[in-house]
């Protein structure tokens, strides 16, 4: 029987979690507030956490960089308002699984749960590796990429990892980390791209009490959490030219200094680094130090995107419905010819991120053991020219199909940059993001 750990200030709506998640089978434990949470953390051990995003002492990103501290891996749910989505979707680039929207759906809040639970077990067994045509495939270019892996796995040599969005990046990193003399060591991931300046410091390097506006706690730096393991820096690119500097002293002495202190503390950590974009240019514009990038670029490995790996392409179709069947309880044995057709048609900008979240949408939408073109997002036929007719008497459908049709041509066009995507719209983020939720585009 899993474990979850409910932190939650509202006590009424506590309850009707509870009680609703007891009736499927699970164990809780129901808190409402932080300092409470961490007690219990300390006393116990659970396999998921549901935690409300605002709390009487502080928020759930507290209690996720919390369980990040402490090492506790742990699947982490949010619930949020929707005036609160944003905030939440930070917090699954920090770490978190996933997030809800109150007032909760029964039904939705028991697949998350599902899906991350089942993620965890997922995750325990990919550490045998056992599991590594997720991105190893049969083709030439995934031999040679095996080959760069294996022959760099056992060093202790830096590495970039460069390559599209979506191409698995972390995964071969996780990869390096599980085939070195680290794998019983910490694997930290760190999303870059995510991080402030001043809180890309504290998480690198951590902080005393008193240490800017908001430290109210000493934390230690994900170098620290990390030590004798690995480190993963996704999207390097975006650190601060600031923090660039602190990076390459901690890389060349092996000491990190935490921000207020003038403690030095010795680590010893292997660095892996990922980038969508060649650094090469962003040291000619002046954005990315030079020494730096010569020192994390001891191997470089480039991931090849999905559109140029051949018949891999059928096999990670194949393995994601396996994967689908499984999660979502469907038995979807054979995909409808013109359905073929179109995934092997389509340039899959978002590589096998985006194949495998289309791939989940298909067997979701396929009650039968065959898998239909009606099951493939819109967006897809829009980039293969096979939109369905609308009915074009109907002014509201055909506004809004021809609104979708212009996000997704414009998301394609920026390989899903959204910044770039709503600038190019001429509105902003947050707008984006209501629309694309709107219209079911991931």
């Amino acid at each position: 029987m899993a474990k979850i750990l409910i932190i939650e200030d509202d006590t009424t709506f506590a309850q009707i979690i509870e009680g609703f998640l007891i009736k499927n089978k699970y164990e809780i434990t129901t808190v409402t507030n932080l300092s409470q949470a961490f007690k219990v953390l300390t006393q116990q051990g659970f396999d998921l956490l549901l935690v409300d995003y605002r709390l009487p002492d502080g928020t759930g990103l507290d209690v996720l960089s919390y369980v990040r501290d402490k090492g506790i891996t742990v699947p982490f749910i949010i619930m949020t308002s929707f005036n609160d989505v944003r905030t939440a979707v930070k917090s699954i680039q920090l770490g978190a699984f996933d997030y809800i929207t109150k007032p909760v759906n029964p039904d939705e809040l028991l697949m998350i749960v599902k899906n991350s639970l089942l993620k965890k077990q997922t995750d325990n067994q990919a550490k045998s590796l056992n599991n590594t045509d997720f991105i190893k495939g049969k083709s030439p270019v995934a031999d040679k990429l095996y080959e760069h892996i294996n022959l760099v796995a056992q060093t202790d040599m830096s590495v970039i990892i460069q390559g599209e969005s979506g191409t698995g990046k972390e995964f071969a990193a996780k990869t390096l980390h599980l085939q070195s003399k680290r794998a019983d060591k910490p694997f930290i991931a760190i999303d870059c791209g995510a991080l402030s300046k001043d809180l890309a410091a504290s998480e690198l390097f951590g902080h005393v009490k008193g240490a800017f506006t908001g430290a109210l706690n000493d934390k230690k730096g994900q170098f620290e959490v990390a030590n004798g393991g690995t480190l993963f820096l996704d999207e390097v690119g975006n650190l601060s030219y600031e923090v660039q500097i602190k990076l390459l002293r901690a890389l060349q002495e092996r000491v990190i200094q935490p921000l207020g202190s003038n403690k030095q503390i010795e680590v010893d950590v292997r660095i892996i680094t990922a980038t969508n974009d060649d650094l090469a240019n962003s040291i000619k514009q002046g954005e990315f130090r030079e020494d730096l990038y010569h020192r994390l670029n001891e191997f470089k490995i480039q991931l090849p995107p999905l559109r140029d790996r051949g018949k891999d392409l059928e096999l990670f179709i194949n393995h994601f419905i396996e994967l689908s069947n499984t999660e979502l309880d469907r038995n979807v044995t054979s995909i409808s010819a013109d359905a073929k057709d179109l995934l092997l048609q389509y340039d899959w900008p978002g590589n096998l991120r985006e194949l495998k979240n289309v791939i989940k949408r298909m067997v979701l939408l396929s009650p039968t053991e065959i898998a239909t073109i009606d099951a493939l997002p819109d967006e897809m036929m829009i980039a293969v020219n096979r939109l369905p007719n609308t009915n074009p008497s109907d002014l509201k459908a055909v506004n809004e199909t021809n609104e979708k049709a212009l996000i997704t041509e414009t998301l394609i066009k920026v390989k899903y940059n959204k910044s770039k995507a709503a600038k190019l719209l001429n509105i902003d983020r947050k707008t984006l993001y209501n629309k694309m939720e709107r219209y079911g585009i991931e």
